[in-house]
């Protein structure tokens, strides 16, 4: 049991990013306290959030009821007593060193020793504010990213003196907000702001020096890194005065590289508000910009990752999911060439005495290791992470080869295996563009090798002398509930959402899905949800035994130990299953009429609500791809397990050929309905 179980938040500072910050915490269902000097001041803040989520009412974001939920979460007040019971607090004030130390002075006589303490600071370090907390083991950095209650990445950064058990609870405290966290040392600009404020700063010398005006430099930038906005125009957003403040003290800390660029300074001292962007684009520059923002921004992130600040890996997420990045530094790196990348860096240093990292000079011809599956070994247990939050974990060839390399190499070691996920979902599903892009192509045999290749690599995970389980944290859909069922345990958190969504897109599960779900939750419940698509929340998919065990995120990582441990694995029959008390009526409707009853109303609901919305989600589903599903289940139950999942690796190439695999997925891609072939009768 750990002793920081955090049910409740705080946050101190009421402005932009605060009420932020409060708005994401109450979002996701948890009590906050949003704590300022004054109730004008507190009220300022609540009305931001209010603001906001009547902004996201008019575009449908949330209903209205969900609005108001929301709001009843989040309790303004100006009396620090009210922080008395609160697990964690976040200190979101302006960047002043006084101030902040001062905040935690405060927060120390009024907040439980339990309590932990966290800064947003994004200019000082964390160990700066150690003197003013009692019991400095809780005391750590929890940068947030512009606008916190959308952005997801959150850098959680300990000084020396942070104990384990806080930093693995803040961790815990922030997936169960739904935040991506990653891991900071307690450095200068932490991982994100080091190598972003001099991509932006690189923008301003860029002006500085008539290389090309404002226009041209955001053109190139957007160009060259595929992003939506350029360095001046992120700067107009998130206040030019901001991006002043945090150059100045990079530079202050690290050198005259970091420090802000003339024109930032001259701009900022005529007090306008705002850059002005217009002016005509000279793409003749666009090598020369493109070159400079690249050199910076390489040179920062491998001289951050040799001082261990953080991971390459690290690096990257950060760059995706905080700055929305389609690629981060290393994967531009390793795009552009080991070699150019390396003479873009030495350029942009070059009149500043500094020497290229040695990461940048050993390279020679190998690329950056990217890793999309990384694991760890050292403990009782071997982790396997999925690493591509961005992309909701989603299964790629990439993916699926990761996982082979480190399955292979844990299972030399015998220990248990425990699968997990970094973001949002587990993973949601695999990656639809690449079976659209294959189908295109008519290269189904790029399909059949990625799903022969899941289906070997998935048969490795279970009835091993040593356990694997699946920590699903979240979002578990398609190719990843199918993940999950290939383990022996699935321990999930309370946010866990899980479903097979694939007759809806016009393909059937093919990774197992037919086939290991009934020997889990019994063929008709398998069948509600595979024909329907229903997706099921954590109380519903442990009573249907889709699920082990639920543990809070804050007792997950023991939980999922604890199973590690247990080889008294289940049988795989699937007439040995038995309903629980409250799905009787869906298990004896779906064991009791074939998928044309159903479809063609002849099977009576009886009235129950939750069998006549299933019969109505069927009906929008392919055919084809339900009966396909309906044929795999029946020819494959009698079966061993290992001659059904042939099956379904039989029957891959005739789902995917049919005309509503192509509809399913690029109507998905597209985000519009598909529109199945018609049966004229069932």
């Amino acid at each position: 049991m750990t002793s920081y179980n955090i049910t409740k938040f705080a946050v101190i500072g009421a402005g932009n990013m605060g009420s932020g910050i409060a708005q994401k915490i109450a979002t996701e269902g948890f009590k906050v306290v949003l704590v300022d000097l004054d109730n004008e001041k507190v009220a300022r803040g609540v009305g931001i959030i209010k603001s906001m989520l009547d902004q996201g009412v008019e575009r449908k974001v949330f209903r209205a009821a969900q609005a108001e939920a929301i709001l009843a979460n989040i309790e303004g007040t100006s009396d620090w007593s009210k922080l008395n019971d609160v697990d964690l607090v976040v200190e979101a004030v302006f960047e002043n060193m006084d101030v902040k130390k001062s905040v935690f002075e405060r927060l120390s006589q009024n907040c439980k020793p339990t309590c932990i303490l966290g800064t947003n600071t994004s200019s000082f370090l964390v160990k700066e504010l150690v003197d003013s907390v009692t019991n400095p083991e809780r005391l750590v950095g929890l940068h947030y990213f512009f606008h916190p209650a959308k952005n997801r990445l959150v850098e959680i950064i300990g000084h020396e003196g942070t104990s384990d058990e806080v930093y693995r609870a803040t961790w815990a405290s922030q997936e169960a907000i739904g935040k991506t966290p990653i891991y900071s040392d307690d450095a200068p600009g932490f991982v994100v702001n080091r190598y972003f404020v001099p991509w932006v700063n690189e923008g301003v010398r860029l002006l500085g020096e008539n290389v090309a005006n404002i226009a041209t430099i955001e053109w190139a930038a957007k160009k060259a890194f595929n992003v939506g906005m350029g360095p001046f125009e992120l700067m107009n957003v998130t206040g030019v005065p901001i991006s002043l403040h945090a150059a100045t003290s990079l530079g202050d800390q690290l050198g005259d590289f970091y420090y802000p660029g003339q024109a930032l300074k001259d701009f900022c001292a005529t007090g306008e508000p705002n850059w002005p962007l217009g002016g005509d684009v000279d793409e003749s520059k666009y090598q020369a910009i493109a070159d400079r923002l690249l050199g910076a921004t390489f040179y920062v992130a491998a001289q951050l990752v040799e001082e261990e600040v953080a991971s390459v890996l690290e690096t990257d997420i950060g760059a995706r999911v905080g700055l929305r990045w389609p690629k981060g530094p290393f994967e531009l790196l390793n795009t552009l060439g080991l070699e150019q990348a390396r003479d873009l860096a030495a350029a942009a240093i070059a009149g500043y005495e500094l020497e290229l990292p040695k990461m940048l000079q050993e390279l020679n011809h190998k690329a950056a290791s990217l890793e999309t599956v990384s694991s760890c070994g050292n403990g009782a247990v071997t982790d396997i992470w999925f690493q591509r939050p961005d992309s909701m974990n989603a299964l790629d060839q990439q993916t699926i080869m990761q996982l082979d390399a480190k399955l292979t190499a844990a299972q030399l070691a015998q220990k248990p295996l425990i699968l997990r996920a970094n973001g949002k979902a587990f993973v949601a599903g695999a990656d639809i563009k690449f079976f659209v892009d294959s189908l295109r192509a008519d290269n189904y045999p790029a399909i059949g090798n990625f799903a022969g290749h899941g289906q070997k690599v998935f048969a490795t995970l279970a009835g091993n002398d040593y356990a694997s389980v699946c920590r699903a944290q979240g979002l578990c859909l398609g190719g990843g509930a199918e993940l999950a069922l290939a383990t022996d345990w699935i321990v999930a958190s309370p946010k866990i959402m899980i479903g097979f969504p694939e007759t809806s897109i016009g393909i059937f599960p093919g990774l197992g899905g037919t086939q290991r779900l009934p020997r889990r939750v019994g063929l008709p419940i398998a069948k509600y949800l595979i024909y329907t698509g229903q997706l099921l929340n954590a109380k519903q998919a442990l009573e249907v035994g889709l699920i082990d065990a639920v543990s809070s995120f804050a007792e997950l990582d023991a939980a999922c130990a604890e199973w590690a441990q247990n080889t008294d694995y289940r049988g795989g029959d699937v007439e040995d299953i038995k309903p629980h008390v409250n799905w009787v009526e869906v298990w004896n409707f779906f064991d009791n009429n074939t998928l044309d009853q159903i479809l063609s109303g002849e099977a009576d609901a009886m009235g129950n609500a939750l069998l006549e919305k299933a019969i109505h989600k069927m009906g929008g589903k392919s055919y084809h791809a339900l009966k396909m599903c309906e044929n795999l289940f029946h020819e494959g139950a009698p079966l061993p397990l290992k001659h059904a999942l042939e099956l379904e690796s039989r029957d891959l190439q005739t789902v995917f050929d049919h005309a509503d695999a192509l509809e399913g997925l690029s109507a998905l891609l597209e985000g519009r309905r598909p529109q199945f072939e018609q049966v004229a009768s069932v």
